[in-house]
């Protein structure tokens, strides 16, 4: 396998607009001619299926769900990065680009970061056009706040709910093009399998989730954009839904895997409950602006508190240890996501956590002094200028709620404590996945014409993602650079006709799915794929997780290649296949994630490093912080599928060259 990640020579300001100029174009009177299929309605792919099909072109768009508007970008709450330097505070194209850079530990593709970078404006002019509500400033400018990892306020939101409304927007500008004829939806469809005909991607098998027909799709190009990896742990931020195989099948025909060590820690989610619990809930980062992240100086007050004899309301602000502010006074409470995350379960581990579950896992997320900073300044803004402490509690709590509502009366349903009153508790959790399908500048991956968009791919984050930058790549992708790759690739396929659905190819790859499928109703088992798919979540968190070492990365190698083992042995699929069957659904998924897990700690074990999201204990300073190795791993890693057993997968090294930024300690002390 030969990775060329195509990409442009030239000054990095300019490598995007002269790559755009010289790329070839297929005329409009053409585009009519050619197809193109779009696997998954999330932003990247609504963004892309509604653009590619407003540039004329016949799209098929594929979703497992009822509808484009249940895609998990909707769940995205803080905002959406763009260098447009509202705020006056100092940010550039530049500074987002090096932002980003370093967030995600000198490990991401200078020139894509830098395309990111320069369209990240145009998404927000797209989406206001678009309607999508961001907050405003009192003079009606769009109101910006900030996020981990940056100095600038460069965020666009829309109060805690930013990725519905920019859904919302791409679905409208999709809905248009369907009504236009131009897009076909497919919901409730899932890919299977890619067919590839002489080399090439041509279409999809996919399977009817109502009826279980499957069904042959051809095109002339494939965009897959079916999001991340996280629900390998079974707990996760992400919807249930969520899965790999799109991805994971792409890479099964032949495209390589990248950087899947690269798993990304949120601070800010609800603890975990107990055991039977399905999924986690996400506290956006937006309210580390607001919130203070503490926990008690004392482990006896730590010990009370889980306890429930003591009050985080009775801990005297003296006894209270704000642990971010104490060792990153630089950026305090907004250091980057996984720094976060390992400062939490450090004092976590070291006795001083204050939820009373299993491992005693939490820490608090504070607003009281937020509201009263804020209320004393509303006051002053009314011209109070000796307001009393009730008026100041009054309007600070004003302030937070016209900001954070929806986010504080969602973690009062699901606590049943009231946020305003009583400090957050959260604790790190799996979040979003920097890695993914390996692909080049044109976002092509090592299939031609298999496209791969969003968080699907590996392109833009390295090791960490900056917070409210997901929603940017995805939007990005879908809408400023997909139609010029894209287009690109079909000028070649203009004279090639209609693909048809009667090649071998099809119909072998059909075959294949359907064996599949009749394997597991077929199995006899006796344990359900709930049960498979905990035991390799709790191996996935406890080896492949915030923390890992040579000694359990090998142990979950082998640990989750057992239960791979049993799985196929001993798993239990009910129903048939000729109806809604969603254990059969699951069942396919966790197949995919059992091969993709064992794969994501090889990954671990051959990066004898510390970088981002992936951290090695033995590859720590004495403070606790990350040991990059920029001699030996200022590499992507690109794994070649080799069977199903993924112990046999083949590496293959991308290496980064940083022509334009200088590379340095990451440090935000």
């Amino acid at each position: 396998m030969k990775l060329d990640s195509k990409i442009p020579e030239g000054p990095l300001n300019k490598k995007w607009t002269d790559y755009k100029d010289h790329l070839k174009l297929v005329a409009p009177n053409n585009r009519p001619k050619l197809d193109i299929i779009v696997v998954g309605t999330g932003l990247a792919g609504a963004s892309a299926a509604a653009s590619l099909g407003e540039m004329g072109y016949n799209v098929k768009a594929f979703c497992f769900q009822d509808s484009p508007r249940r895609a998990h970008s909707i769940a995205a709450q803080g905002g959406i990065n763009a260098a447009k330097n509202y705020q006056n505070d100092g940010d550039s194209i530049y500074r987002l680009f090096y932002d980003t850079i370093k967030g995600g530990d000198y490990r991401a593709r200078e020139a894509n970061v830098h395309r990111l970078a320069e369209v990240s404006g145009n998404i927000i002019d797209q989406c206001v056009a678009q309607g999508v509500p961001f907050a405003r400033e009192y003079g009606g400018m769009l109101d910006n706040r900030s996020f981990g990892g940056v100095q600038v306020q460069r965020t666009f939101y829309a109060a805690g709910q930013t990725g519905q409304q920019l859904l919302l927007g791409a679905y409208s500008s999709l809905s248009r093009q369907i009504g236009l004829g131009r897009v076909k939806m497919f919901n409730r469809h899932e890919m299977l399998d890619l067919v590839k005909i002489d080399g090439k991607a041509r279409g999809i098998i996919a399977r009817n989730l109502i009826t279980g027909e499957i069904e042959r799709h051809s095109a002339h190009a494939v965009v897959i954009a079916s999001g991340g990896y996280g629900n390998v742990y079974f707990l996760s931020t992400n919807a249930m839904g969520s899965n790999v195989s799109a991805g994971w099948k792409v890479h099964k025909r032949g495209a390589a895997f990248s950087n899947p060590c690269y798993v990304q820690i949120h601070p800010t989610c609800i603890p975990v409950h107990g055991t039977n619990q399905s999924k986690l809930t996400l506290m956006s980062e937006s309210l580390r602006n607001s919130g203070r992240i503490w926990v008690p100086k004392k482990k006896e007050d730590a010990e009370a508190i889980r306890a429930g004899k003591l009050k985080p309301t009775q801990i005297a602000e003296e006894d209270r240890d704000y642990y971010l502010e104490r060792r990153y006074p630089a950026f305090g409470n907004l250091v980057p996501r996984d720094v976060a995350s390992r400062a939490a379960k450090e004092r976590c581990d070291e006795g001083y956590g204050i939820e009373a579950n299993d491992t005693n896992e939490g820490v608090y997320l504070d607003f009281s002094s937020e509201i009263k900073s804020k209320g004393k300044e509303v006051a002053y803004a009314h011209g109070n200028h000796n307001p009393s402490e009730e008026e100041i509690i009054k309007l600070g709590k004003e302030w937070i709620e016209e900001k954070y509502g929806n986010l504080f009366e969602m973690y009062e349903k699901i606590t049943d404590e009231n946020p305003y009153e009583t400090p957050m508790k959260i604790y790190p959790a799996v979040h979003y996945t920097m890695g993914g399908v390996w692909v080049d500048y044109n976002l092509q991956s090592s299939i031609p014409g298999c496209f791969v968009a969003g968080e699907a791919n590996f392109s833009d984050h390295g090791a960490n993602r900056l917070g409210a930058s997901a929603l940017m790549q995805g939007l990005a992708d879908g809408y400023f650079v997909l139609p010029y790759t894209v287009s690109n690739y079909l000028a070649d396929e203009i004279r090639t006709g209609k693909i048809s659905t009667d090649a071998p190819e099809f119909a072998e790859a059909e075959k294949n799915v359907k064996d599949s499928i009749d394997k597991f109703l077929n199995n006899n088992g006796t344990k359900s794929v709930d049960y498979f798919h905990k035991r390799l979540g709790l191996v996935m968190w406890n080896k492949v997780g915030m923390a890992r070492n040579e000694k359990g990365l090998k142990e979950a190698i082998e640990e989750i290649g057992q239960i791979r083992d049993e799985f196929y042995k001993d798993v239990f699929v009910p129903g048939s296949a000729e109806e809604l069957n969603p254990e059969l659904e699951k069942a396919l998924r966790v197949a995919d994630f059992l091969e993709l897990g064992q794969l994501m700690a090889m990954d671990a074990l051959q990066r004898n490093e510390s970088c981002g999201g992936h951290f090695r204990e033995e590859y720590q300073d004495a403070e606790g912080e990350t040991l990059r190795d920029d001699e030996n791993f200022s590499f992507v890693s690109a794994w070649e599928y080799k069977g199903q057993d993924t112990t046999k997968a083949e590496l293959h090294k991308e290496d980064l060259k940083y022509e334009f930024i200088k590379i340095a300690a990451r440090n935000y002390k």
